[in-house]
Parts: C-alpha cells; sequence; structure tokens
C-alpha cells in the first residue's frame, strides 16, 4: 500500500496503524515513510506491506495494490495512481462519488475530514484523517478486518483512542465503491 497525505495529517502514523492491526492478524509487515521538503503541509508519502510470508524487500512500493490519498488535492500535485497495479484499488478522501473519477483502478471514496471533525480529531481547519482513513481502507481491501484495526488504533493512539476508534468504524460504514 502506497499512502499520500501531506504532513501533519497522518499519513505515517496510519502505514504504521496499518501494519499493526495487520501483524495483529498473523501477518508479516513493513511500514515506512518517505518524506520531501518535511513541513506541515508539503506532500508526503507513507507504505505499508503486508504478506503471508516473510518480506525481504526493503524499497519503497512501486507497485502498489492499493493506494490512499489523504488530500484530494494532492491529485493535481502528485501521480498518486503512479504504478498502481492492473485491477488496484484507490481510496480517496472526498465527498464526492467513485463514479466521479475516471480511472483504470477500483475507486472507493470516504469523506474522512468530516468523519474526523465529528470526532473532534484535531480541527475543524487542520482535521487528521488518519484513523478514518484505515475504516475506509479495511472495508476497501477487506484483507484486514476491523476487529484489529481497533485494536491497533487502540495500541498505537493513545490520545483520544475511543475518537479515533469511531472515526475508524463511521469511515468504514460510509465508504462507497464501485
Amino acid at each position: 500500500m502506497r499512502f499520500h497525505g501531506r504532513g501533519g495529517q497522518g499519513a505515517v502514523t496510519a502505514a504504521n496503524i496499518l501494519a499493526a492491526a495487520a501483524f495483529k492478524e498473523g501477518k508479516q509487515v513493513q511500514a515506512f515513510p518517505m518524506f520531501g521538503v518535511e513541513r506541515r503541509g508539503a506532500p508526503v508519502a507513507a507504505f505499508t506491506r503486508m504478506d503471508e510470508k516473510r518480506i525481504d524487500l526493503r524499497t519503497q512500493v512501486y507497485r502498489p495494490d492499493c493506494v490512499v490519498v489523504l488530500d484530494t488535492t494532492l491529485l493535481h500535485v502528485v501521480d498518486v495512481s503512479a504504478g498502481l497495479k492492473e485491477g488496484g484499488t484507490i481510496i480517496l478522501n472526498t465527498q464526492k462519488l467513485p463514479s466521479d473519477f475516471t480511472c483504470k483502478a477500483k475507486v472507493f471514496c470516504v469523506d474522512a475530514t468530516t468523519i474526523a471533525v465529528n470526532n473532534k480529531l484535531g480541527t475543524a481547519t487542520n482535521p487528521i484523517v488518519n484513523t478514518a482513513i484505515l475504516g475506509a481502507y479495511s472495508k476497501a481491501a477487506g484483507n484486514v478486518g476491523m476487529k484489529a484495526i481497533e485494536g491497533a488504533i487502540e495500541e498505537n493512539a493513545p490520545i483520544k483512542t475511543e475518537e479515533n476508534k469511531k472515526a475508524a468504524r463511521d469511515a468504514f460504514e460510509q465508504t462507497r465503491g464501485p
């Protein structure tokens, strides 16, 4: 998986929590960030690898099965679908519908921003959408269950744990797909 976000939105934390959740389900995992100018609001990418067998590859993910976009303004700045495998999945934080996007990938949409604001995660002007987007990931990808996501949030999000778990559940329920 490859996560695209802006500094401060929680893309790196989302990648780490997803890896922790997959590990809870017995998978082998890796999670790591890639930073550019390393400032709040700048484009950030983070990666999660998971497999049933040992992972020996130690590079960024060039051919993801799934791309998660925490901020759709990045669609005009970064080629988020670069290298996406044929039949891959894109998860977008947007109020739009999947049918509003034309691409060869399976597109899933969730308004993670509103969910984060409603759960008081961050502020109205700077919501932290990472845990909400993980609920959407669980529904869209289907390879990591919500029980594991919630457990990983509990262990890795010590502040507002219940609000973060609720945001993930809300997003799981509200994610729209093809």
